[in-house]
């Protein structure tokens, strides 16, 4: 189970608790201090894998090859004439979006036949608005 994050009591970290501007102690105060404002922030495994997943959306090869698999399902050859990189490099990126529950990828006969996944065009709706 994931640490619960807290204070460190053995400093006191609100030495400068004195210098904060009126509001923000105030609101502080209300929440419950350093200790009630760590209790709403996610533990550091939500945390993580909230950061994985950004990272998977974070670099254009990957979101290349998503926008791609939205027309429809593509092999690697034709993914690999998308985005031209090398074999090695496009498999990287495959898997860190494989990892993200991003796309899929089915074999048929000598094929992977890679496909988005729900999780995916939703991923990619939210970027869209993200920019507008």
């Amino acid at each position: 189970m994931a640490k619960k994050r807290t204070a460190n009591t053995k400093r006191k970290c609100c030495d400068f608790f004195q210098d904060l501007p009126d509001p923000i102690r105030d609101e502080l105060d209300k929440q419950g201090g350093i200790e009630g404002l760590l209790g709403r922030i996610p533990d550091s495994t939500v945390l993580y894998a909230s950061g994985r997943f950004h990272q998977a959306l974070a670099d254009p090869i990957r979101l290349t090859v998503m926008h791609a698999l939205l027309s429809q399902s593509l092999c690697v050859c034709v993914i690999k004439g998308v985005v031209r990189i090398a074999d090695s490099k496009l498999s990287y990126h495959l898997n860190i979006l494989k990892e993200q529950y991003l796309i899929s990828g089915e074999q048929q006969g000598n094929w992977i036949i890679y496909s988005i996944t729900e999780r995916g065009r939703k991923a990619l709706k939210c970027t869209e608005r993200m920019v507008k």
